[in-house]
């Protein structure tokens, strides 16, 4: 294993990234909540071929969650699954990995005065505390519909997490996987429209063997549910193929038959969407001669899972 540094200020990370680009050095960035696995370290291989120097982080977003979710909820031991991380990271030619304990002032009155994250959750804590943060980065447009139906609080905490690591890391370039497809187009928007010199790059997303998309969330599926998940990216497939053929073209038929498989796999539907792969709108009618996002998030036990396929 190659070494790698660890910063857990925010000082000591940008003084790392200051210091590599005064030796000439451009810097790429991998945001991650950790559990890495294979689709997280492609992302670190890309960043690696495209700057000299890649850094990751690791951190569990509070402000993304909300109170009824699985913040903190861990698959593994914290410091066996920490390690792991680590070493993956070192082995993909990661130089530095930014792990802060908090990114947040959770301010005086949070949990009796503790910095905790937790009192960061989206309705965690009542009342207002006029220590606490509250600054916030968010989209009007294309944060809303999607995922933001169900979790109508979650960009509101990617944007404004991402922008203080932007602030921190100082990348030329980051690299997000396009499973989380609205989160990528959300980020590009918010670099373009805050003049922030970084370039967003989206990455495909990485696949099972069986076709479901690699996801942390994959360790926590029963196994009967592990089996049944698979009808999303078999309906996602079939439906594309369909598409592109010209043998089924209208969107709300598209849409119908990939809910119709999801809950003959088992699955409850959270959302089924076809989209204008730019602006995030539905689409209606005839998708022939669009760029097309058909996008989909389900539940399978307690486990929520999103996917997409992208044409046109």
């Amino acid at each position: 294993m190659g070494s790698i540094h660890v910063f857990h200020a925010a000082a000591a990370m940008r003084a790392f990234s200051r210091e590599q680009r005064q030796q000439g050095k451009s810097i790429a960035f991998v945001p991650t909540m950790g559990y890495l696995h294979e689709g997280h370290i492609s992302l670190v291989r890309a960043a690696r071929e495209r700057c000299d120097v890649v850094v990751a982080s690791i951190y569990v977003n509070p402000t993304q969650f909300s109170r009824n979710e699985d913040f903190g909820l861990a698959p593994a031991p914290a410091r066996a699954l920490q390690d792991e991380d680590l070493r993956k990271l070192a082995e993909a030619g990661c130089a530095a990995v930014f792990m802060p304990q908090s990114l947040y002032h959770a301010g005086s009155s949070a949990n009796g005065g503790s910095s905790s994250d937790t009192g960061m959750v989206v309705g965690a804590s009542e009342g207002y505390d006029p220590q606490a943060h509250e600054t916030w980065v968010s989209l009007d447009h294309l944060s809303q519909g999607l995922c933001a139906k169900t979790r109508p609080h979650f960009f509101r905490g990617v944007c404004t997490v991402v922008a203080k690591l932007f602030h921190i890391v100082e990348p030329d370039a980051a690299f997000f996987g396009r499973k989380d497809y609205q989160q990528w187009r959300v980020i590009e928007r918010m670099v373009r429209d805050l003049d922030m010199a970084v370039e967003v790059v989206g990455m495909p997303i990485l696949r099972e063997p069986d076709g479901l998309a690699m996801s942390s969330r994959n360790a926590l599926l029963a196994p009967e549910d592990r089996q049944r998940c698979v009808c999303i990216s078999r309906a996602l497939t079939q439906a594309r193929e369909q598409a592109c053929a010209c043998t089924t073209t209208d969107a709300a038929q598209l849409q119908q038959q990939i809910v119709d498989q999801i809950a003959a796999g088992g699955g409850l539907e959270d959302y089924v969407e076809v989209v204008d792969a730019h602006t995030l709108r539905p689409l209606a009618g005839d998708v022939r001669g669009r760029h097309v996002l058909i996008a989909v998030a389900a539940r399978f036990g307690n486990v929520r899972l999103i996917d997409n396929v992208e044409f046109g």
